[in-house]
């Protein structure tokens, strides 16, 4: 339907047109409980910043009610006007919108930090139809994934992050505080999730996602049972077993890419019954780091997605760009 508009009243306009930003379609996910609201017919339209005031009005007064049963004009949740949901904007804005950075620009290692994979998928995830002008595909491009120092730095934090609580989901357990031992444990299985899609060079959705994505990395089915025992154990000797097999997984991953060469993901914790990461591991992945302001950086603060689980910051590329600068 755009296609011919465009072409008619706009020929030769440079463009391209996907399904990108947000919304479970974007990732080829979406059921029909996804469809009870803001559901309908949608796309991403990219044009110069100069067009996309007149693009977007020819689209509102050229565009039919329906196609293919589908509607073509309906009101999102919190609207009472319903609208044409193809979105015009330009693709700077776009990416401004989504990253707070032009990923095409030599981003800054804080651009990279302030970037959340769910917000790198709402620019490379959904499928592109069209472009005429390879803006938006080079911008694609540039966000395959981190540059090589920065990668390293974010894997060195999520081993960090699980030194930090490791041993305190055995300590937990010890004192009959069951419940507080499982938040631990849960949390340590995030990270270590977290740490499976970094390894693998893929951008890990938000929340409700996240299980679904990782289910498609090539190295799920090896973590996934060892995971599994971390979150459905009842005792927390069983939970640090399950939690150091998945850990001896995600080490052997790592080492296979050439970052680290250790031998052994865990070590005992003093005197104590309980583990903690190698910390060799993280030693080896912050020396082979070159970039001075990579190295400048604190250590174990790492990206946004690792500060925070903040929704209302991490939506929010300001706030994400703020969080990293402390």
């Amino acid at each position: 339907m755009v296609s011919p508009i465009l072409a008619d009243r706009f020929p030769g306009l440079p463009h391209a047109a996907g399904r990108l930003g947000s919304g479970s379609d974007v990732f080829g996910w979406d059921d029909e409980v996804s469809r009870d609201h803001d559901w309908g017919l949608r796309l991403s339209l990219f044009v110069p910043a100069d067009a996309v005031t007149e693009v977007d009005e020819q689209l509102q007064r050229l565009l039919p009610e329906h196609y293919s049963g589908f509607p073509v004009r309906f009101a999102f949740t919190g609207q009472t006007v319903p609208r044409h949901h193809v979105d015009v904007s330009s693709v700077s804005r776009f990416l401004d919108d989504r990253l707070g950075f032009n990923p095409r620009a030599d981003p800054s290692v804080p651009d990279w930090l302030s970037l959340t994979g769910q917000a790198a998928l709402e620019v490379v995830a959904g499928p592109v139809f069209v472009d005429t002008a390879d803006e938006l595909t080079s911008a694609r491009r540039a966000l395959d994934w981190y540059p090589h120092d920065v990668w390293r730095y974010v894997l060195a934090c999520d081993w960090i992050r699980l030194a930090q609580e490791l041993p305190l989901m055995g300590r937990a357990s010890d004192v009959g505080d069951e419940i507080g031992s499982r938040i631990i444990a849960a949390r340590l299985a995030q990270i270590a999730m977290h740490l499976a899609f970094i390894l693998e060079r893929r951008w890990p959705p938000y929340a409700k996602w996240l299980g679904t994505s990782f289910s498609h990395l090539a190295y799920a089915p090896e973590l996934r049972g060892a995971l599994d025992g971390v979150l459905t154990a009842d005792e927390g000797t069983s939970r640090q077993h399950s939690i150091a097999a998945a850990l001896e997984h995600l080490l052997e991953r790592q080492n296979s890419l050439g970052l680290t060469a250790v031998t052994g993901a865990t070590i005992p914790f003093w005197d104590r019954p309980h583990i903690h990461p190698n910390p060799t591991i993280i030693d080896q992945l912050l020396d082979g780091i070159t970039n001075p302001d990579v190295t400048a950086l604190p250590r174990g603060r790492g990206s946004a997605e690792q500060r925070t689980d903040n929704v209302d910051i991490l939506i929010n590329p300001q706030a994400r760009a703020r969080i990293v600068a402390i």
